[in-house]
């Protein structure tokens, strides 16, 4: 499982390369780095399990939020290519694609934006780390054995 993430929001036009290669080496390189070197050791057992935390913004996009976008959009082109790769030699590769999720990122937004995020939010609410941890067990487990190449969007209905 993947799930580096870093932000440096800021609107397109005032995003220096230093953000943006930050952001995309974290967020992005460093998961192909880890599922190169895990695919290795799954090939020989002919068994493997790749999960890669995206985030809905790679999904949809979001404004000023350019260079995280892209990155979790390649995350989720990079799973798609290493499920095409690898699901023949038993190893399947899926993204969890979470919406707002009361962690310390999101606990750093503030209050007035978190009202101005809720109505948006079919569920009402934000989603617990819990709810993502047991998305992801279940894309480990054998249950899901037949699901390889897909975004699970975990969001409260957000992006749908």
């Amino acid at each position: 499982m993947n799930n580096a993430g870093i932000t440096r929001d800021g609107l397109i036009l005032r995003m220096s390369d230093e953000d943006w290669n930050d952001v995309l080496r974290i967020n992005l390189t460093s998961a192909f780095v880890a599922c190169r070197a895990a695919t290795r050791a799954m090939m020989r057992g002919k068994f493997g399990r790749i999960v890669n935390i995206g985030s809905v913004s790679g999904v949809v996009g979001n404004a000023g939020q350019a260079n995280y976008a892209a990155a979790k959009a390649g995350l989720i082109g990079l799973t798609k290519s290493l499920a095409r790769e690898f699901a023949a030699k038993g190893i399947t590769a899926n993204v969890v694609a979470p919406g707002f999720i009361e962690t310390d990122m999101t606990a750093a937004l503030g209050p007035a934006v978190k009202e101005a995020v809720l109505p948006g939010i079919p569920a009402k609410r934000f989603g617990r780390s819990e709810e993502i941890a047991a998305t992801v067990s279940f894309l480990a487990s054998d249950d899901a054995g037949y699901i390889t190449g897909q975004v699970i969007v975990v969001d409260g209905g957000m992006a749908m």
